[in-house]
């Protein structure tokens, strides 16, 4: 039952979800915040990730929502613009019957292909600093970087969706979900999925998710002469210890 337990580790992430969930569920209330506040959310499933599984979701949602809001404001607003121009062409193009009608199935294409970007740049602001364009630039291409997982991806967003509107009798439990916890899960598959990817391109942090720094305060990127040094001087015999020296030392302690 400790912290440290596989059960432990369990139960504080779920409540990490919980309490970010709840957290955007409140600031996603005036609508037009609902972009920051996924990005946020982001932020707090990957310092979760990043820090060994414990952080403050509270303050860690508040820092992102802060710190990314004007950027992430401007993307949800273009977003949602966009696709009620693309629901009226929808009608407009049902109404008129054939052959005009077929280009409504152009439509959904876009919206689909929009909504991809959308998933993909939420994470992106909420890990990197850039511009918009290069959040968008970023989204395209961790989007593709794996092309597996779009379907993924599209299945972790739009079927609960789906399915909470597809059965009026089951929509109480799926509220219930929803405000509680469905929103923090979805982010933090898809933030498990860009991870290993984000971490090439993210400074080094240590087991609190906190920064390591140079002797002269400058973050450490991977794959740097700095890198090699940090890991040297934690390692000063040389070389990685393999998992058989680590479970060794570990069964010392213990004695």
């Amino acid at each position: 039952m400790s912290n440290e337990s596989p059960f432990g580790r369990l139960m504080t992430k779920v409540g990490i979800i919980i309490c970010a969930n709840l957290m955007f569920i409140l600031f996603s209330l005036p609508v037009v915040t609902i972009g920051a506040s996924f990005t946020a959310l982001y932020r707090v499933m990957f310092k979760t990730m990043r820090s060994g599984g414990v952080t403050n979701p509270f303050k860690q949602f508040w820092i992102g929502f802060k710190s990314n809001f004007l950027q992430s404001t401007i993307v949800w607003v273009a977003y949602a613009a966009l696709m009620v121009l693309l629901y009226f062409d929808v009608r407009i193009c049902a109404n008129a019957g054939p052959p005009i009608s077929f280009f409504q199935y152009g439509a959904y294409a876009v919206a689909l292909i929009l909504t991809l970007v959308l998933i993909y740049t939420f994470p992106s602001i909420a890990a990197f600093e850039g511009k918009i364009k290069e959040h968008i630039r970023n989204a395209i291409y961790f989007s593709f970087h794996k092309p597996w997982f779009i379907p993924v991806n599209l299945f972790f967003h739009i079927f609960p969706l789906y399915l909470t509107y597809s059965d009026p009798h089951l929509l109480p439990l799926y509220a219930f979900c929803w405000f509680f916890f469905g929103f923090g899960a979805i982010v933090m598959l898809t933030a498990r999925l860009l991870i290993k990817d984000y971490n090439k391109y993210l400074p080094l942090v240590d087991d609190f998710g906190d920064f390591i720094l140079t002797e002269d305060g400058k973050m450490i990127m991977p794959g740097t002469p700095e890198e090699k040094a940090y890991f040297a001087s934690q390692n000063p015999s040389g070389g990685e210890k393999t998992e058989a020296e680590i479970l060794e030392e570990m069964k010392m302690l213990d004695m």
